[in-house]
């Protein structure tokens, strides 16, 4: 009895040779959300004891020692886009030459998005019968009328052909000057101003205004009437082969709606080349875009300006959307 006794007893006495634990949970991770930055918050839930610190994947980790398994998704807020800054980027491969000034402004149909390059006032040119047809069509919407006959084989071969003497006869039906301004003022135009008398090619526009004006004749938001936004659509879309350049190198083919503006101004003998339309580009982006210039030698020197800031302002917005994208993938 007693050898039994003093070995318990000695059993008692020996100090255990186990180490004490530290219960390491062996927790279930699941993903919250991120924030703009990339941070990443985490939910555990612990099996048993306590959490190591060793486990926590950032001091902003949300570690719960009890709670659901199950995942929730907060939303990711992407940082907003400057698209001015894209264009300006984008602007920077235009190189114009000697006296040449150029502005630009895009807006990319599908997302809503739009940017400008330059705010300086421009002559329209030619650019104006787009405008004054749609003054026009205007007027004949608030006098409950259809255009007249005459009055079409005018808005024809002003904007297919880009006749001078169509223009000048609709310029003046429409009250010269006072009647485009007063249409501008419904469409929203802020920095257009008719010329003088006769002189409709000298109407003073912005790149940014004549982007108001194409989204009267394509938007869903307009003063215009869907009958008169497809008639005006479809002459843009049958302008004469000889005329079928500026906006439309951003197109893929001929995918685009255009009207083009050009004149040599007597007292400097240097051209304003301009153009204006929708197209669709290559990566199957609708875009309006407005393209204003002054000062080139030649015309084909300001048709060369104006097809590369056209090409610059569709790239700009593809080059964002690469970016967004990018970005979408990096947080997924």
């Amino acid at each position: 009895m007693e050898s039994s006794r003093a070995a318990r007893r000695n059993h008692r006495a020996r100090p255990s040779r186990r180490r004490p634990l530290l219960y390491t949970a062996l927790a279930t991770v699941a993903v919250v959300g991120g924030t703009a930055a990339g941070t990443v918050y985490v939910k555990a839930q612990a099996h048993s004891g306590t959490v190591s610190s060793a486990a926590a994947p950032s001091a902003s980790a949300s570690v719960a020692a009890s709670g659901s398994r199950e995942a929730t998704v907060e939303p990711v807020t992407q940082p907003a886009v400057d698209y001015d800054a894209l264009l300006a980027k984008a602007m920077k491969a235009v190189t114009p030459a000697g006296h040449q000034k150029v502005s630009v402004a895009v807006l990319d149909v599908d997302s809503g998005e739009s940017a400008t390059y330059g705010s300086a006032a421009y002559d329209t040119a030619s650019i104006v019968k787009v405008d004054i047809l749609a003054a026009l069509l205007l007027q004949a919407q608030d006098a409950d009328r259809q255009l007249t006959a005459t009055e079409k084989s005018y808005a024809t071969t002003m904007i297919e052909n880009s006749d001078n003497n169509s223009a000048t006869a609709l310029w003046n039906i429409i009250g010269t000057a006072d009647g485009l301004d007063a249409a501008n003022k419904t469409f929203g135009l802020t920095g257009t101003k008719g010329g003088d008398g006769p002189l409709w090619g000298l109407t003073q526009t912005t790149a940014a205004d004549q982007l108001t004006l194409l989204q009267q004749v394509f938007g869903d938001d307009s003063k215009l009437s869907p009958a008169s936004k497809s008639y005006l659509q479809g002459l843009m879309g049958k302008i004469e082969a000889d005329q079928q350049w500026g906006v439309s190198a951003a197109a893929d083919g001929s995918k685009w709606r255009l009207k083009n503006g050009w004149l040599a101004r007597s007292t400097t003998g240097l051209w304003d080349v301009n153009s204006i339309g929708r197209v669709t580009a290559p990566d199957g982006h609708e875009y309006l875009i407005a393209v204003l210039s002054k000062g080139s030698t030649t015309q084909n020197k300001g048709i060369t300006l104006i097809e590369a800031a056209a090409k610059a302002g569709v790239a700009a917005f593809a080059a964002s959307d690469s970016s967004t994208s990018a970005s979408a993938s990096a947080t997924d």
